[in-house]
């Protein structure tokens, strides 16, 4: 590490600066003047942003940081020479940020409001920076390296970095979603299904404590190099099962959906990244060779 760390931070733009600072929208603004219970968090939640930005500013200043700062996770990509990227913010901030890391920068997460956000994947909270800084800058944090995921289309790449899951399904919720789903490793196939459903979700390990659990899918070790699948809502013909409404995709293993509708969609990691699926496209999905390394994760957090 250079005599000056070079520390990039991405800040989280609160609800509050987006919609009443940025867009005066001004239906928001009339429920924050009727204390609507819909908008009661936001402004207690913008403080305790801002204080944990200030914070997290003082302390990079105090260990002689070098520091660019970055306000849009969304678009954020390490372009030179780094020592350590920051987020601040909650876990879809560390998410979006996530995948303008390559696998050679290690990533601390920094929960800015934690009466507010839960803050899986990040080591520190509001009141607590300054130790967790010292210790990423002086290398003394666990590291622990992430799996993510590689997601094609028709053998082009879409994305290198998909941390928490990708969701392939119809354009509409209300659509049934038809596809074929074949497993496959080397060029044996493993399993093979004709399915309708409400769409699939394909993830590492990092997601699976999130939709995938919540359809039903297991909690991976956060040191799991694996892919889950999951079915969501399979339809059941004359009340018989998939047979593969859910598995894991292993090392040199490959996930293929062949799309069977006329508009599909693939979301990647949100609702952010989306691309458009044409009918007879093959999506495959397999262990992407940039894992990403995040720091200071609990014990309690790799077993999760």
């Amino acid at each position: 590490m250079s005599a000056r760390p070079r520390v990039e931070v991405v800040l989280k733009r609160s609800s509050w600066r987006k919609w009443v600072e940025e867009e005066n929208d001004p239906h928001v603004r009339r429920l924050i003047a009727a204390d609507d219970e819909t908008v009661r968090r936001m402004r207690p939640g913008h403080r305790e942003h801002a204080e944990t930005v200030e914070e997290v500013r003082r302390a990079l200043q105090t260990l002689g940081a070098t520091v660019r700062w970055h306000e849009h996770p969304h678009t954020f990509r390490v372009t030179g020479a780094c020592d350590l990227v920051v987020t601040v913010g909650g876990d879809g901030t560390l998410l979006a940020a996530s995948h303008g890391l390559g696998p050679g920068v290690p990533l601390l997460g920094v929960n800015s409001a934690p009466r507010f956000s839960v803050g899986f994947f990040c080591a520190a909270r509001k009141g607590r920076v300054r130790a967790a800084l010292e210790g990423a800058l002086a290398g003394t944090l666990r590291r622990t390296t992430l799996t993510r995921m590689r997601v094609a289309r028709n053998g082009e790449a879409l994305h290198e970095r998909v941390l928490n899951e990708a969701l392939f399904c119809h354009q509409s919720p209300a659509a049934t979603s038809r596809y074929i789903l074949r497993l496959a490793q080397g060029g044996r196939t493993l399993a093979r299904e004709e399915q309708k459903s409400s769409g699939i979700w394909v993830g590492p390990a990092a997601g699976s404590t999130a939709a995938q659990r919540s359809a039903g899918g297991r909690v991976l070790p956060l040191s799991s190099r694996k892919l889950q699948f999951v079915v969501r809502e399979p339809y059941r013909a004359d009340g018989h099962a998939l047979e593969v409404a859910r598995g894991l995709v292993g090392e040199g293993q490959v996930l293929h959906l062949k799309n069977k509708m006329r508009h599909a969609r693939l979301f990647l990691d949100g609702d952010h990244i989306v691309h458009e699926i044409a009918i007879g496209d093959v999506v495959t999905m397999r262990r992407s060779d940039e894992p990403l390394v995040v720091l200071g994760l609990s014990r309690g957090r790799q077993s999760a």
